[in-house]
């Protein structure tokens, strides 16, 4: 009888741990984005989904933790602890980032191709595209939380700032802490917005990334691809869709230009607009530039219409700015009769 008791309640204790939830380890006290964001990111996962948020400094608390972030002085994947404040720290996203790692730098690195397929599973994304975006959305959301954290500036220190900026992501989950002079009440709930802010955030740039930024990034390739098809100098790219360019010609241009330093540079960009109708864009020199590589021809700019068709010896015409940074045409011929004459032209 006690032997078939002992089994019974071996089972039971089986199954008891079985369905005990994961714990991950923070630290208490006044919280930061970086680990709000961290705890967030492995809540994503299938190991931690249903995993309990457990705050304290205190190391026998932390030691019974299967995870810990941004406290207890120890880097170590395979411990499974992740903090960058002990001495010595340098850890960064790859060799081709100066920034140091904070925490949810630090679980993104290991975890966030993984956090990527979770947010987007209807994507059905490829290995390939899931590179893409781990490490474009680490230079566009994570490196800025990273960097914020460890204290890192974005610009030499002798510059005297035009002014503050108190509302990015890291300043308004600090802003969730009780004031200094207002009782804390229940901190295990602020930093639960905390967690929400920063992961509600982090999820809309992922599914942007993936349901948007990268199928805009498959039509420029596809344009660049097919760039000699357009002109034989290789310098106008073609869109038969409309998709927000600037962000990847540079980087496709980038990485084409790493195999063969040859490569001749994008001058113009063809595509529809939403009227119907053509337009031809100069490449501006670099992202945020409003100077261009090769603006439409000075004689062209600020005419229109049928003085413009005149003018160029092209029919269809419709404007060229007045600066020679875009113009239109009524036709994909015309538009691409505009690009490669203007090739030819100051």
């Amino acid at each position: 009888m006690f032997k078939a008791f002992a089994s019974v309640r071996s089972k039971l204790n089986i199954r008891t741990l079985k369905i005990m939830p994961k714990v991950i380890g923070t630290h208490s006290g006044t919280f930061h984005c970086d680990e709000a964001l961290a705890c967030y990111m492995l809540r994503q996962l299938n190991e931690y989904s249903d995993a309990k948020i457990v705050r304290s400094r205190d190391p026998a608390v932390l030691e019974t933790c299967d995870i810990v972030v941004d406290v207890g002085g120890v880097y170590d994947h395979e411990a499974k602890r992740y903090d960058h404040h002990q001495r010595g720290f340098e850890e960064q996203f790859s060799g081709n980032y100066k920034t140091k790692l904070s925490s949810a730098g630090l679980i993104y690195k290991h975890y966030g191709k993984e956090v990527i397929r979770s947010i987007v599973k209807e994507a059905e994304l490829s290995d390939g595209a899931v590179e893409q975006l781990f490490v474009k959305i680490y230079e566009a959301f994570i490196e800025g939380v990273d960097g914020i954290d460890n204290g890192v500036s974005q610009y030499p220190g002798d510059l005297e700032p035009a002014y503050r900026e108190n509302t990015n992501l890291s300043a308004r989950v600090a802003h969730l802490n009780p004031w200094w002079n207002r009782p804390e009440g229940d901190m295990d709930e602020r930093f639960a917005q905390a967690m929400q802010l920063t992961g509600s955030e982090f999820a809309e740039r992922v599914q942007y990334y993936a349901l948007a930024w990268l199928p805009g990034r498959n039509i420029v390739e596809e344009g660049y691809n097919g760039r000699f098809d357009i002109d034989k100098s290789g310098q106008i790219v073609l869109f038969d869709t409309f998709c927000p360019w600037k962000d990847h010609i540079t980087t496709i241009e980038d990485e084409n230009l790493q195999k063969n330093p040859e490569v001749a540079k994008i001058l113009y960009v063809l595509y529809p607009d939403t009227s119907g109708n053509w337009r031809v864009q100069a490449v501006p020199e670099k992202p945020g530039s409003f100077v261009s590589r090769h603006p439409l021809p000075e004689a062209w700019r600020g005419i229109r219409d049928d003085a413009l068709s005149e003018r160029s010896g092209i029919e269809g015409c419709i404007f060229v700015h007045q600066s020679g940074f875009i113009g239109g045409n009524k036709t994909r011929d015309g538009a691409v009769a505009l690009a490669r004459k203007a090739l030819t032209m100051d």
